[in-house]
């Protein structure tokens, strides 16, 4: 093994990439536009209350706008959807172009044909290394069971596969 404070940052990088995890949009409307980010760190945090985590680097442009806003829209996207989350990851003028989507009425944005909806307001922001990890509370959710998610892990996109009866 390799100490932590000797590794360089691609093998920390691989090393953080051998967990596969779900990706996720993080919008909200800014002046009445679209504005928004791709994220693979979502965890679930809690029940009650209905608790979320996302972590979000300190050199974003993007999340102070965000973490401005009221309400967030977090997008469970869909297996499918890799283009749609590599333009929202792109330091590009429009990440919005060609990108269906719904806006609340407070202001979260929400792609279509996401597996998952949750609206969430901030309930807390801490910092922790070179991110930040933003705490949201769930204010709605809106699930569609029958739409796979996108699967991120070794730097690439995938899909699930059923492997059987329960």
């Amino acid at each position: 093994m390799i100490a932590a404070e000797t590794a360089d940052q691609a093998t920390l990088r691989t090393a953080y990439g051998t967990f596969p995890s779900g990706v996720i949009a993080v919008c909200a409307l800014e002046d009445d536009l679209p504005v928004g980010i791709a994220a693979s760190s979502f965890v679930s945090v809690s029940l009650d209350p209905p608790l979320v985590s996302v972590c979000v680097q300190h050199s974003s442009s993007t999340w102070p706008r965000l973490s401005a806003c009221d309400r967030l829209g977090l997008s469970v996207l869909s297996c499918g959807q890799e283009r749609l989350c590599r333009q929202l990851a792109a330091r590009i003028e429009d990440r919005f172009a060609d990108v269906d989507w719904t806006a609340t009425s407070s202001g979260a944005v929400l792609i279509h044909n996401a597996a998952a909806w949750l609206e969430c307001s901030i309930h807390e922001v801490v910092p922790a290394g070179d991110h930040d990890i933003a705490l949201l509370k769930v204010e709605a959710v809106q699930v569609y069971p029958d739409v796979a998610p996108l699967v991120f892990h070794a730097s690439g996109f995938h899909t699930l596969a059923v492997t059987g009866a329960a």
